[in-house]
């Protein structure tokens, strides 16, 4: 097997440099940088592929900015702070989080409601 992702578009054998995901509740697709690993639901693209792409009427095309080399310092930080943060326990349901109050939790998702500020009478 090739080390080296080629475009999931039909009969094309570029290597891949964006990953393309959907976001359906929102109606939005959103390309970014290839992904490090490949996910089951996402689309890897070309360079010409990607600069194609069209959304279907209604639906929002969010394009990331890419950025071709090595990652630098700025970015091996960012992904050290998110490993980091993704190691903390999560904080149980109601537990302010921030300016929010987690009220619901589906995966890794949560559902944040905005805290009431405190009012003197």
């Amino acid at each position: 097997m090739s080390p080296v992702r080629s475009c999931s578009r039909t009969a094309c054998r570029q290597p891949a440099v964006f990953t393309l995901t959907y976001v359906y509740a929102d109606s939005t697709a959103v390309l970014g940088p290839l992904a490090t690993y490949v996910e089951p639901h996402c689309y890897d693209l070309c360079a010409e592929h990607a600069e194609r792409l069209t959304a279907p009427r209604g639906w929002e095309v969010v394009r990331l900015p890419y950025e071709p080399g090595a990652p630098s310092g700025d970015d091996l930080e960012a992904l050290a702070n998110a490993v980091r943060e993704a190691a903390r326990p999560a904080p149980a349901a109601g537990e302010p989080t921030g300016q929010a109050v987690e009220v619901g939790r589906r995966g890794h998702l949560r559902v944040l409601k905005s805290a009431q500020p405190n009012r003197e009478r």
